[in-house]
This record gives C-alpha cells, sequence and structure tokens, in this order.
C-alpha cells in the first residue's frame, strides 16, 4: 500500500495538481482508523486510501480543502467530546463510540510557474532567479534557444501556448523588448493567466496596448496587463528589473489567496453542510439522508440522526 501511495502523489505532482496528505498520527479505540494509516485527498474532494471510516472522512476531505485553500497545515482532532487544545482543530462527533482520532493533514501545491515570452536578458536573468527560488519556468519566443536559457524547464520557439496548458495561476511576462512585442503580448493576454506584465516603458507599452485594442481584443483584458512590469523600485539594469519583476509575483502569491486556490477547492467547500443532530460533516451533494423543515434543507450522516431530528425538527432545526 505505501508504494502505491508514493506512486499516487507522484502521479499528481507529475501532473502539476494540488493535493494534500492525511496522516493517522493518534487513535483511542474504539475506532477504525490506526496510527500511519494515510490518504491523499485531491483538489475535487476525492479521498485515495484510509484514515477511518465514515464519520473521519468528510471531517477530513473538509479540512484538506481548507489546508489547498490557505497553504497551511492542520491538526484535527475527532472526539466524542468536546476538548479544546491550542494547536488543535476540534471536531465533536457523537456517532463515534468511545474512540477519538488525531489527523494530521498537510497541503502539497503545484510548484507556481512563471511563463516568459521573449529572450532578452532581462528574460535570461528572470528565468535563473525565479529557478534559483524554486519556481517552474517556461520560455517561449521565436529564435530561442537552451543555451540562452540553462535553467528554464521548457524552452520553445513560438508564442503558441496552447501545449503549455495556461492557468489563472500562471504568471505570464512578455520581456520581448522590440522582438515581436504586440504577437507576444497578443498571446499572453489570450492566455487566461491573472498575471500578464509587459516590460517596456509607458510610452512604449500604451503604443502597443492601443494597437492591441484597435485589433479587437478585450479591453477589460487589456487593462489588466502591468506595464511597466515590475515593482517601482527604480530599476534600470536588465537584472534589476527582474529583480522587480519577480518582487511584485512573490507580493501577488503572498497577499492574494485567490490566485493560489484550485476552483474546485472552493467548489468542494461550498457543498459541505454539518448535520444538526452529531455535528458531522456532510457533503450535500451526495448525503443519502436528508429532511425538509419550513422549507429548509437538512442533511444527515445516518438513518439514526434523521430519525432523532424527525422526532422534533422545530427543535433540531433551531439548535
Amino acid at each position: 500500500m505505501f508504494d502505491q501511495f508514493l506512486n499516487k502523489a507522484n502521479e499528481l505532482l507529475t501532473r502539476g495538481e494540488a493535493f494534500a496528505v492525511a496522516q493517522v498520527v493518534r487513535y483511542e479505540a474504539p475506532i477504525s482508523g490506526k496510527p500511519g494509516d494515510k490518504a491523499i485527498i485531491s483538489a475535487d474532494g476525492k479521498l485515495w486510501g484510509w484514515i477511518g471510516g465514515g464519520c473521519s472522512q468528510p471531517v477530513v476531505v473538509k479540512e484538506a480543502m481548507r489546508a489547498l485553500a490557505d497553504g497551511l497545515p492542520r491538526l484535527v482532532r475527532i472526539s466524542p467530546s468536546s476538548s479544546p487544545e491550542e494547536g488543535i482543530v476540534d471536531y465533536t462527533m457523537t456517532c463515534h463510540s468511545g474512540g477519538s482520532l488525531d489527523i494530521f493533514i498537510e497541503p502539497v501545491l503545484p510548484k507556481p510557474r512563471i511563463l516568459i515570452l521573449g529572450r532578452s536578458p532581462v528574460a535570461q536573468t528572470l528565468c535563473k532567479l525565479a529557478k534559483t527560488i524554486g519556481y517552474g519556468v517556461c520560455v517561449a519566443a521565436p529564435h530561442a534557444d537552451r543555451e540562452a536559457f540553462p535553467d528554464a524547464d521548457l524552452v520553445q520557439t513560438s508564442f503558441d501556448l496552447a501545449g503549455l496548458k495556461v492557468t489563472p495561476q500562471d504568471f505570464l511576462v512578455v520581456s520581448t523588448q522590440g522582438e515581436f512585442d504586440e504577437e507576444a503580448l497578443e498571446a499572453a493576454v489570450k492566455s487566461g493567466s491573472s498575471y500578464v506584465a509587459f516590460v517596456a516603458s509607458k510610452p512604449k507599452s500604451a503604443k502597443v496596448l492601443d494597437y492591441l485594442k484597435e485589433r479587437g481584443l478585450d479591453a477589460r483584458k487589456l487593462s489588466t496587463v502591468r506595464a511597466p512590469a515590475g515593482l517601482d523600485i527604480h530599476a534600470s539594469t536588465p537584472e534589476e528589473i527582474a529583480v522587480s519583476i519577480l518582487a511584485e509575483i512573490i507580493q501577488m502569491r503572498k497577499t492574494c489567496a485567490s490566485v493560489e486556490r484550485p476552483a474546485a477547492v472552493l467548489s468542494v467547500l461550498t457543498k459541505t453542510i454539518k448535520d444538526p443532530i452529531c455535528g458531522m460533516t456532510v457533503d450535500a451533494m451526495t448525503a443519502q439522508y436528508r429532511s425538509e423543515y419550513a422549507g429548509v434543507s437538512y442533511y444527515f450522516c445516518c438513518a439514526g440522526c434523521k430519525s432523532t431530528f424527525e422526532t422534533d425538527r422545530a427543535k433540531y432545526a433551531l439548535g
């Protein structure tokens, strides 16, 4: 099983997909999960592996989604009685028969990626700096070669980005500096990235953006292009400009959490709801037990909780 676990993790890493690892670190009998049991939770909320029975799995998935959303690990305790403790996310689950479970959940986020369009000195320096701090780097430009970009993960000789599978989480930097400026910036704006920066002076960038607007490109998307690229640190040399661009990208990653959150993670988080009887987290999309009261739907982990709710709907709905 451990070999299969490693293979599954490697498969997701190779595809550049976010996931979380959950591992049981402590238990009190009777309970099915044991220390060392582990599972992988993908960004769409699917669980692969074993960390215990029905009550623990929805909680683990929910907290794994939160870990992927904020990028932070957490220690989760699931027990029949509340035991608040600093540093532990506590879930009181009355459906357990006396046992408790501590599970450590750690997010594994894909390496941030910078796509550089152009082969200028700024592009070459940015590639080297980004790789130094652990970013993935792809370079695209006519006549680009591996000799100029020895650190890049990929070097291609066109601005066709279809094969790179650009996501909103990728950072695109156009650093053509006179070589196919319009073509490169057009490809970047159409890519779907949330961050597009153009290495050019204000007059030059305004001229190129106006040209693309006349060509029919979306004016709203063009207005989001960061030009001149990078933080305003009065950079003048290619090396300083590359530093200013990388600093801006780092700042964005640290301050804009939404850039880091896979859309699937947010979708899973919005579908979870609490069982009003036992407090267990339930997936509203797949819950087998459901009841209505005063026009509101309530979801349950099992038939027993549903039956208890229906003995006094008003009481438990208010509770």
